[in-house]
């Protein structure tokens, strides 16, 4: 497409001159039937590599969509795990195909920047860069991001050091971890990544629902994983649980600490 354009480009600068009256030149009539066909080669050829990242994006919406029901198998299992039983909670197999779907989609996003460009050197009426690059950019940038927020995961549930613990059962006032993993391998040592952490204030209306405070820090630093092969992790430690006070009593609701 490229090589397509520049040769057209050439030839319209070199051939075409436009507010001549040329009309009675044969050679230069030609001239211009040969650029129209250039031209009608070079537009056939956009529409189809158009068609061709379409398809790739439906494709990529439809791995995208498997690859959350793998997920959420693996959510279960991973809660399975967490009650004792023996299952696999390894996340290599879903890392590995998030990070082919993702180095894919931001491929085609490099791609359509560079349709972009050729658009802005190159364009003539009805051109479909101009219209339909912007609407496919959007529908990857969507794309995108629903997959990187779908690949954080919790990889390692709350737990406490002692070891006669399950984890997600805690103790107020006593230590505990976690870790979360984005599954998309983005390794760039020039760009720091933070996982920026958000607490649900909105508990359900439930009566003896009690509501806790979680002491860390507001925000944790993405690192790479254990081994060259591991994606970005992020490793909670030393968190705390505190109650929070009953506004009406001013005191804490007193009950079991687990």
């Amino acid at each position: 497409l490229d090589d397509l354009q520049e040769a057209f480009d050439f030839c319209y600068k070199v051939h075409y001159l436009p507010g001549e009256d040329r009309t009675s030149d044969p050679q230069y009539a030609q001239q211009v039937q040969a650029l129209e066909a250039k031209l009608q080669i070079l537009d056939r050829q956009r529409w189809e590599v158009l068609a061709q990242i379409q398809q790739l994006l439906g494709r990529s919406e439809t791995l995208r969509d498997f690859l959350l029901q793998e997920l959420g198998a693996w959510q279960e299992r991973q809660q399975h795990a967490c009650l004792g039983a023996p299952v696999d909670t390894s996340l290599r197999p879903l890392e590995t195909w998030f990070t082919e779907l993702g180095q894919g989609l931001f491929q085609l996003l490099q791609l359509l920047r560079a349709l972009g460009d050729l658009q802005r050197k190159v364009t003539y009426e009805r051109d479909p860069l101009k219209a339909e690059t912007p609407l496919l950019e959007r529908r990857l940038q969507e794309l995108l991001t629903y997959l990187l927020k779908s690949a954080f995961v919790v990889e390692q549930q709350p737990n406490m050091p002692n070891t006669c613990k399950r984890p997600l059962v805690l103790r107020t006032a006593s230590k505990f971890s976690a870790r979360a993993r984005l599954l998309v391998r983005l390794h760039d040592r020039n760009h720091r990544m933070e996982a920026k952490i958000h607490i649900d204030r909105d508990p359900p209306k439930i009566k003896g629902f009690r509501k806790f405070n979680i002491l860390t820090s507001s925000s944790k630093t993405l690192l790479a994983g254990d081994s060259p092969q591991d994606g970005l992790v992020c490793d909670f430690q030393y968190l705390t649980l505190k109650e929070q006070k009953d506004s009406r009593s001013g005191k804490g609701s007193k009950g079991t600490g687990e």
